[in-house]
């Protein structure tokens, strides 16, 4: 048993941290650690950013939160630049990615229900998708480990397996409401979707009256070296979920959706206490003022390019160890030959964070703010990392 007072579902490393500035990390000892997992692809202008904390700091010196009683400035503002710059007419600000993708969903069966279709509450999701962990989201990603022990599945939702689009057609029935999928599966291994496939959901769902979801939480807000992911394969959702790097590491997700689609979603319907307080808007308002900046993307692609580039040069030094590297922009994954596990530990005895997913693959998602002195040293560590991992495999081999 742990000594600890909190709950035990955390494998947590030993690492505590103090103190943060851009891509780096510290600890109470002063080791520097260089973060190449962003909190999980969540802080994205990387840690204290100073336009972030200032607007952050003259906002909590004014008010912090009234609830949705009353009229939102800031949320209005905020959602005004989300639809300007997206497919999106209408937005909900919640807390966290599973409220957003829990939003999605309730959006696309009520969009349905006032159709005259009530009885299609169905979705199609896709083997290896991670939409969160609330008891609908872990029925939508499908993942048995996740499923365990918490009664029956949420109906409603069947899995099919990945970029098979003859799958999706004979799952299609008259209860099927819409499809959801990650445009690149973040948690299920750095897996970047087929534009082509995009586009025959699309068609299906343009030809069956279904409403088609992205879940962008990982992939969105110029991780990708665009503004959301889909955006590379040129088709639009109808209903999208966004977290994570819309924060920039404050607690916020939005629903974003056409106007048709939302048009549902009528006072007594949905809500939350604390999504689009305004601490959250401010520091909202904050990232987009530096993600949407000229050329700020634009740079968030040309970095993930020179990190793919020169990460497989690693991968090619080390052909023991990885295998290949898969992704977009600077949402990027090395799938491993070694346990990856064993590859992240070495990261960070070697100062640089990544992080684990699925199909044996190490996540790198550094903040979009790196640098490329940045990027350098961390192929370099990277490499001695991978280096320490073959020469323990060569130890156990021999012993």
């Amino acid at each position: 048993m742990s000594s600890s007072s909190l709950f035990g579902t955390y494998a947590r490393s030993n690492l505590a941290f103090v103190k943060g500035e851009g891509s780096w990390l510290e600890t109470a000892d002063g080791r520097r650690f260089l973060d190449f997992a962003a909190g999980i692809a969540v802080n994205s202008l990387g840690h204290c950013h100073p336009h972030l904390t200032s607007v952050l700091q003259e906002q909590a010196a004014k008010l912090w939160h009234v609830s949705n009683i009353y009229a939102a400035p800031g949320q209005e503002r905020l959602a005004e630049r989300l639809c300007a710059a997206t497919f999106a007419d209408r937005v909900f600000f919640t807390n966290s990615g599973a409220e957003a993708m829990e939003a999605c969903i309730k959006t696309a069966r009520r969009y349905q229900y006032t159709k005259g279709s009530p009885e299609r509450f169905g979705v199609i999701t896709f083997e290896g998708a991670f939409h969160g962990r609330t008891i609908a989201t872990i029925a939508a990603g499908g993942q048995a480990k996740y499923l365990e022990g918490f009664g029956p599945k949420a109906a409603g939702f069947d899995q099919v397996p990945f970029g098979d689009l003859d799958a999706v057609k004979a799952a299609i029935n008259d209860t099927t409401a819409a499809i959801l999928i990650e445009p690149i599966q973040g948690e299920g291994g750095i897996r970047p979707v087929p534009h082509e496939f995009l586009r025959g959901l699309r068609a299906l769902c343009d030809a069956h009256g279904l409403l088609l979801i992205y879940d962008e939480v990982q992939t969105g807000v110029g991780r990708t070296g665009k503004f959301f992911a889909h955006e590379w394969s040129g088709v639009a959702p109808d209903i999208m979920g966004v977290a994570k790097g819309i924060g920039g590491g404050f607690p916020m997700g939005a629903c974003l959706a056409t106007e048709e689609a939302a048009a549902g979603m009528v006072p007594g319907t949905h809500g939350t206490t604390y999504g689009g307080n305004m601490l959250a808007m401010a520091v909202g308002n904050a990232v987009l003022d530096i993600v949407l900046g000229d050329g700020f993307i634009e740079d968030v692609a040309r970095k993930g390019i020179l990190l793919k580039q020169k990460l497989a040069s690693v991968v090619d030094s080390n052909p023991d160890v990885f295998d290949m590297v898969r992704g977009e922009g600077l949402m990027l994954g090395i799938k491993c030959k070694a346990p990856v596990g064993e590859v992240v530990a070495s990261g960070r005895n070697h100062g640089i964070l990544t992080v684990p997913a699925g199909d044996n693959v190490m996540r790198l998602l550094p903040p979009l703010t790196a640098t490329e002195e940045e990027i350098d040293m961390a192929v370099e560590r990277l490499d001695a990392a991978a280096m320490s991992v073959k020469d323990a495999m060569m130890k156990g081999a021999s012993a």
